[in-house]
């Protein structure tokens, strides 16, 4: 029976894997310019050195290699960051309702956004938007203020970083709403970044997190067997050796660090981080070594399937994709609550 177990749970990663790279195609074919499977396949064996068709037209061959291609890395290398940052932070604060944002990094990044809006900050500088810049900006500084009012001591509070997290998401907040009640002009653009959207995806970016999220993802494979004795309890997981406050500060500022190159690229995406990590736990066990390289990808197939209809469920218009997440991502929601209210009661 467990062999049948393990064989069936391969079987649904290989379905995931085909199934990622399918979307992807599919990907590269939506848009205000539809165009053609065939087409797609063509273009990349062209961009790999196999051979010139004269019969692709130009425009084409840019939308794909320079708009679509890169939009669809950065979604799903995004959509993988939130979900193993869902699985760290549910586990290290023993919490189903940790998600990515709980250090407040979503309040600080669209404040930093905010800022390089209405100040006018839309260049670009080494070839990345300054706007994306001023969010990693704010989300870091957000961290760093939550985390050391969060720290008593030698000791991180979870509890503590739970409500700093509430506060600064209030207050920060009240500061973009005011700064929209300001400047009315601007909150068409900064109304749209906070819902999220990858329109501004380009190869600058995908170079710009494609390195954090390797290390990113290394890192919490590396912790994995401390995880797996954390969720058992701090006195359980510090009897078989683990450094319970070591592996929370690891953790917290890796992770937070991973969500603010995230966010600086997305925007705001809610529920990526918080029902992927719940699917993949019902699926694949709360084994750590399975759940975090598993749980990426899921979150990769996820985003990247939600920015697709973002821009092609409605002609000539695109959708914020963080509108998208939470359609999906409410009656999940909603329904892991009832499958665990007398648990909860």
């Amino acid at each position: 029976m467990k062999k049948n177990g393990v064989a069936h749970k391969k079987t649904i990663v290989v379905i995931m894997i085909v199934a990622l790279f399918i979307t992807g195609i599919f990907s590269l074919t939506q848009g205000s310019v539809k165009i053609p499977v065939s087409n797609i396949v063509k273009v990349i064996m062209m961009e790999m050195g196999y051979g010139v068709d004269d019969t692709i037209k130009p425009a084409h061959i840019f939308i794909v290699t320079n708009v679509r291609l890169p939009r669809i890395i950065i979604s799903s290398i995004v959509g993988g960051i939130l979900a193993i940052i869902g699985v760290a932070f549910q586990a290290i604060f023993k919490n189903p309702m940790a998600d990515p944002y709980v250090m407040g990094i979503s309040s600080g990044a669209a404040f930093g956004a905010t800022l390089g809006i209405v100040f006018g900050w839309g260049v670009n500088f080494a070839g990345l938007n300054m706007i994306s810049g001023m969010a990693f900006v704010g989300a870091v500084s957000t961290v760093f203020i939550v985390y050391n009012m969060a720290k008593f001591g030698a000791k991180v509070s979870t509890t503590g970083i739970l409500l700093a997290g509430i506060v600064m998401n209030a207050f920060l907040s009240s500061w973009i709403s005011l700064i929209m009640i300001l400047y009315h002009n601007d909150i068409d653009k900064i109304v749209t970044w906070t819902m999220g959207s990858f329109n501004a995806a380009s190869w600058d970016q995908v170079r710009m997190i494609i390195l954090p999220a390797i290390l990113g993802i290394l890192f919490l494979i590396s912790q994995t067997n401390a995880l797996n004795a954390l969720v058992l309890g701090e006195d359980e997981a510090q009897n078989l050796g683990v450094d319970v406050q070591g592996l929370k500060k690891r953790t917290l500022i890796i992770a937070s660090f991973l969500a603010a190159f995230a966010v600086s690229v997305s925007g705001i995406i809610g529920f990526v981080g918080l029902i992927i990590p719940h699917l993949f736990r019902m699926i694949f066990g709360a084994n750590h070594k399975v759940l975090i390289p598993t749980a990426f990808i899921g979150g990769a197939l996820f985003l990247m399937g939600c920015d697709t209809l973002a821009r092609s469920i409605v002609p000539n218009m695109e959708i914020p994709v963080g509108i998208i997440t939470s359609i999906f991502g409410g009656p999940f929601f909603f329904y892991l609550l009832h499958k665990n209210k007398q648990k909860m009661a």
